[in-house]
This record gives structure tokens, sequence and C-alpha cells, in this order.
């Protein structure tokens, strides 16, 4: 057995994990980082980026079969498997040479194993241990099913559903948010006969509740089919389909099934209450600065209560590393990092809904919605949606809420404003570029401003 010292040890070579080691190297420290897969994690190899791919394939296909609405001759002749998944395939291998080039040259070594901890801290990986002044935690998340539900054959997670050599015809999505309906949105494009269940009353639930209905009114238009407000009673699996019983007695039938009910932290079996460290339904109990009950053990990403998104992995991963080096770099609320369903159409928030605005202010809460249709480049791509701002009434904007084709490429806007506390009157004077659909958010600031341009 070996043992090896180094001033920092993180386990995990995710999103939150490989930020953490490349932030900390920078900053002088000794880094090992442990990974049993590949470096970039879910995010890389089975969720953000090849996901993402294949909705940037399903926009192209759309665009394709509605060529002719703008002057355009094409033909739709459908999906060419080999080449769609060899796409996908070559984005991700590029992202991953890159990022295996970064932490090369940040002068990280990289352990490929599975990693325990232990006291000390230190993790061992096989016969070796490393120990380090500080180890992090980024073990990431898996899918989550239904008590019952075994993953397998015609029953999907999202990983698997990647790995699919062909567009089913008929999908069901178990789970209306953000995985279910970025793979329904992408499957029907590319052909499937889609259905979407979903226990709670709306698409999108995290979301405000404007986000939901237009989400819904899209997805109709396209055919998808909804079903809200009612769980599930039973899945059954056949040989040829599976059968999707609910509550009230519907039975749907299709070729396969989807699970996305969300994502269940990695923490079992990696020796962490062993070691020290508190868990709660599986998460990691950290404080204000993402420490661990356990000295000098740190926790980041989606194994820490909140939003599991790629990019709040990276900023935790990037806080701690400072922290570690005895920095103290602004604490950014989970409310004010920006959400981004890549579906067509696109929905994009941060801040508080309005829902939760009124919970904390009462009555003294505005908000505006500007339709799209107002907006001409909205129209030049063809796209309908809203955008919508909450303000607290005489005071700072709260929200920013959008639907509708690449607002994904705005919120960064709408993040700024809300995380600086600006007031409506403070960004109102702002041009926006005409004609962008950034035009849009300048008219729900001017409004909240009491000056408002193009709506009455």
């Amino acid at each position: 057995m070996g043992m090896h010292e180094t001033d920092l040890v993180v386990l995990g070579g995710g999103s939150g994990g490989y930020a953490t080691a490349l932030r900390a190297a920078e900053l002088g420290s000794s880094v090992v980082l442990v990974e049993k897969d590949r470096l970039g994690g879910t995010c890389l190899h089975r969720g953000c980026v090849p996901t993402k791919a294949l909705l940037h394939a399903g926009e192209v296909a759309d665009h394709t079969r509605d060529a002719a609405s703008v002057g355009i001759r094409a033909t739709w002749d459908g999906v060419d498997m080999p080449a769609l998944t060899a796409y996908r395939e070559g984005i991700v291998a590029k992202k991953y040479k890159g990022l295996q080039g970064l932490v090369a040259a940040r002068g990280i070594t990289v352990v490929h194993g599975e990693g325990t901890l232990e006291a000390g801290p230190a993790v061992r990986v096989g016969d070796e241990v490393y120990r380090g002044k500080d180890v992090v935690i980024a073990t990431g998340s898996s899918t989550r099913t239904l008590p019952g539900v075994e993953l397998g054959g015609r029953v999907l997670g999202s990983e698997q559903a990647l790995a699919l050599d062909e567009i089913p015809t008929r999908v069901t999505v178990l789970g209306g948010g953000v995985i279910g309906v970025e793979f329904a949105s992408m499957w029907r494009s590319l052909g499937a006969d889609v259905a979407i269940v979903e226990a709670l009353p709306s698409l999108l639930p995290a979301d405000d509740v404007v986000i939901g209905k237009q989400m819904e009114r899209a997805f109709r238009r396209r055919g998808i089919r909804t079903t809200l407000g009612t769980p599930v009673s039973s899945v059954t699996p056949h040989a040829d389909r599976v059968v999707v019983r609910l509550e009230d007695e519907t039975e749907i039938e299709s070729d396969v099934l989807l699970v996305a009910i969300g994502r269940a932290p990695v923490t079992a079996g990696l020796g962490l209450e062993e070691a020290g460290v508190v868990l709660d339904r599986g998460f990691v109990v950290v404080d204000e600065d993402l420490r661990t009950a356990a000295d000098h053990v740190w926790a980041v990403g989606d194994i820490v209560p909140g939003p599991q998104l790629a990019h709040r992995g990276f900023q935790q991963g990037i806080q701690v590393a400072e922290r570690i080096a005895g920095r103290r770099p602004p604490r950014v609320p989970d409310h004010q990092i920006p959400r981004v369903t890549y579906s067509s159409p696109e929905a994009a928030s941060v801040g508080l809904t309005e829902a939760a605005a009124r919970e904390l202010h009462g009555d003294a809460v505005a908000s505006f919605e500007y339709n799209l249709a107002g907006n001409a480049k909205s129209e030049i791509l063809g796209t309908s949606g809203i955008v919508k701002v909450v303000r607290r009434t005489d005071g700072p904007v709260l929200g920013v809420h959008m639907v509708g084709d690449r607002v994904g490429e705005l919120i960064t806007e709408g993040q700024l404003v809300v995380g600086w506390e600006a007031h409506p009157e403070d960004v109102a004077p702002f041009l926006h570029a005409h004609p962008t659909q950034s035009e849009a958010l300048g008219e729900a600031f001017l409004a909240l401003a009491g000056s408002p341009l193009h709506t009455l």
C-alpha cells in the first residue's frame, strides 16, 4: 500500500470537481483528482453537452420541415442515426480532449479508480491512499427512479436514452421537469410521437407559473401530449411495449419510457458518514462555506442540496478552492443562478418567481409580461413566447422569466440586473440593438419604469 501526500484531493472529476482542481492549482496547490470514469462527468459525457447536440439536430430537423415557409426548398428525409451519433460523439470528444489538456497543463495528478473517503482526511483508491490537507467531495448525481421501477430494456434513464441506436416511434416521458421537457422536445423534433406525464399540475414546476403555461401551449401546438397533475400508479414493461398506468386508471402505451423524475446524489458506499460527513436524505450537509461536518472536508455540486446545475458546480468548485486558499469570494445565492431549459421553445429564468416574491413582499410586487409577438426578431425566427419581469414596487428587479427560441442567450442580462439589485429605472435607459430579441427585455424594463415604448 502506498501513501501519497498532497495539498488537495478532489473525489470526482465532473463539473464541480474539475473546477475545484483547476482553481486550486492556479492558486498554487498540489492537487490529486480521483475519477472512476472520465473527466467531465455526467455533464460532458452523458448530460448537458450531448443532449444539447441532439437538441440542435432536432432544431435543424424542424427548420428543414418548415423551410418552405421562408421560401427555401428542402426535403425532410428522416434521421441518419449513425451520422447523428457521430456528430454528437465528435462534439463530446473535442471538449473532452480540451479538458484533459487543461488539467494536464495545470499539473494536476489524475488518478483513475473508485475512491472512498477516510478520516485524516484522505481518499483511498484500491491499495493507494492520497492524504490531503483538504478533501473536496464532488461525486455528482444519478438518475432517480420510482420505487419498484427498474431501469433496463424499454425503461430508460437519460443515459440509456442517449445510447439508443434509433429514434423510437412512440415515447412516454415520466417527469415534466428540465430533463423530461428537453428529451420530449428533442424526440418530437426527430419524428417521434411523444407524451409527457407529470404528477404536479404544471410543466417545469420549479419555474414561474407563466413558463409552464407557455410551454404547455407550445408543446400542444407541436403535437406533444401532456398529462398533468396525475401521479403514476404502475409501470409494466412488455417484450414489445411499456404500459404506464396512472392513478386515474388511464393507460399510456409506448415503445420506450424515459424516467426523468430527477437526479439522486451519489453518496452511498463512499465512506462519507464513517469519516464524519453528515448526510440528509443522501445529500451532504454543508455550511455556508460548503464545509462538511468533517474537518477539512468540503462538498460541491449535485450532492449539495439546491439546483443541480453544471454551472452551479463550477461556481461552488471555484469558491471552495479560493476559501481553502484563504480568500473570501462572494457567495451567489442559489436563486440568482440562471436556469435554462434547452427545448423548443427554450425557457430561461433567474431570481424569484412572482409567487415567491409575493411570499416575501406581499402586495408590494409588480410584474410585466411582454409578448414576443411584438418583437421583430422573434417574428423573423418564427417563435412565440413571453418575457416576464418581476420587481418590488418602487424597488429592484427580483426575477426575470422567459420562454421562446434562443432566450437562454438572454438570461445573463437578467442575472446581472437581479444580482446587482438594479431598479427598472436604472436599466431602462440602456439601449438594446434592433432588431434583437433582447429588445423584449428592454421593453419590459421600460414598462415597469413607467415609460413603455411599444406597449400600452
